[in-house]
């Protein structure tokens, strides 16, 4: 069975392979994420996990190399990570008491086969109307600074989430359902 990598320097995304059973390793990708605001919460999601994962890809022709992307959009408006905990307010502002969409695309290579799927998932949550001092409790619990939108879906997201339409390991930053039945056909399973 070939190796897994995980092209990534996403706690979550490690945390939600690990718990779904997978041992892999970890790769940090060197490519800079693009933000470019003429693409679509889609393109610009693929685009970037594509970079990370033929990045890492070449280095490793004989793993699985997985690599994931994750965005925020209002209103087709496209919500990055923050830059600093201000930053980090006005975005949590902007989504209070809103609807807004979270896209993942997830790249997966093998070098050797010439093997590829690349595939997103898009899913909808709806936040409480925070408060000013609702907003500077939640930042002082979590970082939001690597942070699509500035904010977690798991822990202290109940705090401020109302409702997730779709799949919840999307919001966190890798839509598990899609990566686990893809990842068989390069031959990866979970381990019992």
């Amino acid at each position: 069975m070939p190796s897994l990598v995980l092209a990534s320097s996403s706690p979550r995304r490690a945390a939600l392979l690990s718990e779904g059973g997978f041992h892999f390793e970890i790769a940090k990708p060197r490519v800079a994420e693009k933000f470019d605001a003429a693409l679509t919460l889609r393109e610009l999601t693929l685009w970037n996990a594509i970079r990370k994962g033929m990045s890492i890809a070449q280095a490793r022709p004989d793993a699985v190399v997985l690599a994931a992307d994750t965005l925020v959009a209002l209103e087709n408006q496209i919500i990055g990570k923050p830059t600093d905990l201000s930053e980090a307010s006005q975005m949590l502002r902007r989504l209070s008491g809103r609807t807004h969409e979270v896209c993942s695309a997830v790249a997966i290579y093998q070098q050797t086969s010439g093997r590829s799927a690349v595939f997103h998932d898009v899913s909808r949550v709806r936040f409480r109307r925070l408060s000013e001092a609702t907003i500077e409790k939640y930042l002082a619990k979590v970082s939001p600074l690597d942070k699509a939108g500035a904010y977690a879906a798991q822990g202290s997201g109940a705090e401020i989430i109302v409702k997730i339409d779709g799949s919840f390991t999307n919001v966190v930053g890798l839509p598990m359902e899609k990566t686990v039945a893809e990842l068989t056909k390069f031959g990866i399973q979970p381990k019992s």
